[in-house]
């Protein structure tokens, strides 16, 4: 009686952990983006408090994009993402490298190296989603 009453009414299923809503490739954008700005104010700044403050800026926001990066590739993209485009793991490493890149560097091409390279995890992802 007890495994009845506590039995699941309704069965679901879905390719993530949570309903798709919850992913977007657009937070790692955001983080990288600032990356890149901090690279270019840091550019015109010579005040060592000034980078110090956005040295550690700079990395926080590096590691949280990585972090959402790492997000989609664990959580979001299934094998049939990865079936459909091979060359998704080489992307995400290849992702997560520029943003290490850009964590050590105050180069603000580093900096768009990793948006460039999350613009095409982008584009793979809205392309999945449409699926």
């Amino acid at each position: 009686m007890l495994s009845r009453l506590f039995a699941p009414k309704v069965k679901v299923s879905a390719h993530c952990d949570l309903p798709c809503g919850v992913y977007d490739p657009a937070q790692a954008r955001i983080e990288a983006e600032s990356v890149k700005a901090v690279q270019e104010k840091m550019a015109d700044n010579d005040d060592p408090h000034f980078q110090a403050r956005a040295t550690v800026i700079k990395e926080q926001r590096a590691e949280l994009a990585k972090h959402h990066v790492s997000v989609l590739w664990s959580d979001y993209f299934k094998p049939p993402h990865f079936e459909k485009y091979p060359e998704l793991h080489q992307l995400v490493n290849d992702t997560l490298k520029a943003l290490s890149a850009a964590k050590g560097s105050t180069d603000p091409a580093t900096g768009q190296k990793a948006l460039d390279y999350i613009a095409q995890i982008d584009k793979i992802f809205w392309e999945t989603k449409k699926a």
